[in-house]
């Protein structure tokens, strides 16, 4: 258990309601994956970004760096593979989540990744969060000059969608 050192934004598990934790508000932190801390409050589920990390009294992760190199499809998946879903340990790569990647280039030699993703269920209010984290990793890779990440429902996910590794992480295997 620990107690905020300041305000700090967060989103609401799993609606996806912005608000302000305040200063003083005691959390346990339940997950630290993919730069941000999924923390409980009461019943309640939230997201901090890793920029309000000094808020829980904690140092900042620093943001993935992916090697120079070409983009192309495997580098756009290595880099959502540090994108997590807050309820879930495992990466949207090993999860399923991750339908299609597009990579084209652009008349400034830089790059346009395009991709489309899904959620585990078509409720769930974190999708904007989810797939906003993945576009600013995406835009973080040098030479890649635009990034969509689009939230699709066709085909629906389920759980046979998971990857061998997935389903290590999951206790599945």
């Amino acid at each position: 258990m620990m107690t905020l050192t300041r305000d700090c934004d967060a989103v609401q598990i799993p609606h996806g309601h912005a608000l302000s934790l305040p200063k003083g508000t005691e959390v346990d932190i339940t997950q630290t994956l993919g730069g941000s801390y999924t923390l409980r409050v009461g019943g309640n589920l939230y997201r901090v970004a890793s920029k309000d990390a000094d808020a829980l009294g904690l140092k900042a992760e620093a943001a993935p760096v992916a090697a120079p190199g070409e983009i192309n499809e495997a580098r756009v998946r290595d880099v959502l593979r540090s994108c997590f879903d807050p309820e879930i340990p495992v990466n949207i790569v090993d999860l399923g989540l991750v339908y299609d990647v597009q990579v084209k280039r652009l008349s400034s030699g830089q790059a346009r990744v395009d991709v489309q993703m899904t959620l585990t269920a078509p409720g769930c209010g974190m999708g904007p969060s989810i797939a906003g984290d993945a576009q600013q990793k995406l835009l973080m890779l040098d030479g890649v000059e635009e990034a969509t990440v689009d939230i699709v429902w066709e085909p629906p996910w389920h759980q046979s969608m998971i990857t061998p590794e997935g389903r290590r992480e999951l206790g599945f295997e």
